[in-house]
């Protein structure tokens, strides 16, 4: 029986995989069109490889993806966190977790993960085959039984009994136009996971200063996120600013990436507990300088600067302070607003939304419900996940429940 995986990344691999150790007999093939494997898995994490996330609860797991959390939430019933962390384990890698949740392994080297992929790919038999690009799929029958004919681009051909695409998310529309021939519908690609891009911003001298916890707003929407900012040469990033990107992405590419973004600098404040700490500490520190003494914990930097943004002279004490020009700091801590205009990607870790529409697959089984036969994993789907491990996770389970449905149905 032969299977071939079109996609030689990480639900490519998991997939393979999969099948290969549930069924023995099974021909597994990965085709992978480039001459790299596992390449999202080497920059993952700034060469870590972020495997997964410490959260075990498939409920609480699924809310972070914008899209895709219904079908996963019973996904993850079956091949979780918990399954990913002991299947690595069993494999020889040992996982850690960090403070804000986000799983490694222990040796902090993405090699170790690509390692024990390709380690368990060769024990398991599975034939892998690089710069080989599949160009078209052919269903067939043969004796009543669905099979498919694969055009490859080095105009040879093979045939299958099962497929299963890993092929990743695609900004271009027209990339997916081989599987719309085989009856499916594409819910059209845009970027997620990106950092904002303000030309005009006040702060960019500010590059390299971060703060623990903002709160992100986008005017006139009902879209925020609470988390880590960072201020760049560019613009904004960092953990508030992506995640928020994932939620708005397809927000965000049809009001063409412009947009005003209000940052709270201290939103453990309401605007009333923040105007009564701001008159406590007036009282109790009238002659200190208000632009060089920061409060609330913010960097020294960013507290002159958004002094300088209420229009507060340098060498004004705080008993001097005008009832006008508190308003206006109270503004700038509260809702600085930055007019973004566009975006910038982030690192090599580029994501789609969009992909396969998900009312096509079946995520017991992860096979489609257009072409029998045919299945789906990873990116490919119109499921995305915010940064912290979930878009692997998505990977290791679709690609681990594909694997052992082929497997199974041979």
């Amino acid at each position: 029986m032969n299977i071939i995986v079109i996609g030689g990344g990480a639900a490519g691999f998991f997939g393979a995989i999969a099948c290969a150790e549930a069924n023995p007999n099974a021909q597994v093939t990965i085709l992978e069109k480039s001459n790299k494997l596992l390449s999202k898995v080497r920059v993952s994490g700034g060469g870590r490889c972020n495997v997964t996330h410490n959260c075990f609860v498939p409920t609480v797991f699924s809310q972070h993806y914008p899209r895709g959390a219904k079908q996963l939430k019973e996904a993850f019933k079956n091949f979780g966190a918990t399954e990913t962390i002991a299947w690595f384990e069993k494999h020889g890698v040992k996982l850690k977790a960090e403070a804000d949740g986000r799983m490694f392994p222990v040796t902090d080297n993405s090699e170790t993960i690509i390692d024990c992929l390709m380690r368990e790919a060769k024990r398991a038999g599975i034939s892998i085959k690089t710069s080989t690009a599949v160009d078209k799929i052919e269903p067939q029958s043969i004796n009543g039984n669905p099979q498919f004919l694969l055009n490859l681009s080095n105009g040879q051909s093979i045939t299958a009994d099962k497929v299963l695409v890993c092929t990743g998310g695609n900004p271009k529309s027209q990339a997916y136009n081989w599987l719309r021939e085989l009856g499916h519908n594409i819910q059209a690609p845009v970027p997620s996971l990106f950092t904002f891009n303000v030309p005009d911003n006040a702060l960019k001298e500010l590059m390299g200063v971060s703060v623990p916890k903002a709160k992100v707003r986008i005017a006139g929407q009902k879209l925020e996120y609470e988390g880590p900012l960072l201020i760049t040469h560019w613009g904004y990033s960092g953990p508030a600013v992506l995640k928020l990107s994932a939620w708005g992405a397809r927000l965000f590419h049809d009001i063409g990436y412009t947009f005003t973004a209000l940052i709270n600098w201290i939103p453990e404040y309401t605007e009333e507990a923040l105007r009564e700490h701001l008159q406590d500490y007036r009282q109790s520190h009238p002659k200190k300088t208000v632009s060089s003494n920061p409060i609330f914990g913010l960097p020294q930097r960013l507290w002159k600067a958004l002094t300088i943004l209420a229009d507060i002279p340098e060498q004004t004490r705080w008993a001097e302070l005008p009832a006008k020009n508190t308003n206006k700091l109270i503004e700038a801590l509260h809702r600085a607003p930055f007019e973004v205009k566009g975006k910038t990607t982030f690192k090599e870790e580029f994501v789609t939304c969009g992909g396969i529409d998900l009312s096509e697959v079946n995520f017991k089984t992860m096979e489609s419900r257009v072409q029998p036969g045919l299945y789906f994993a990873g990116e490919v789907l119109d499921v995305d996940g915010i940064t912290g491990g979930f878009n692997f996770q998505a990977a290791w389970t679709t690609g681990y429940l594909a694997g052992k449905a082929m497997a199974a149905a041979l």
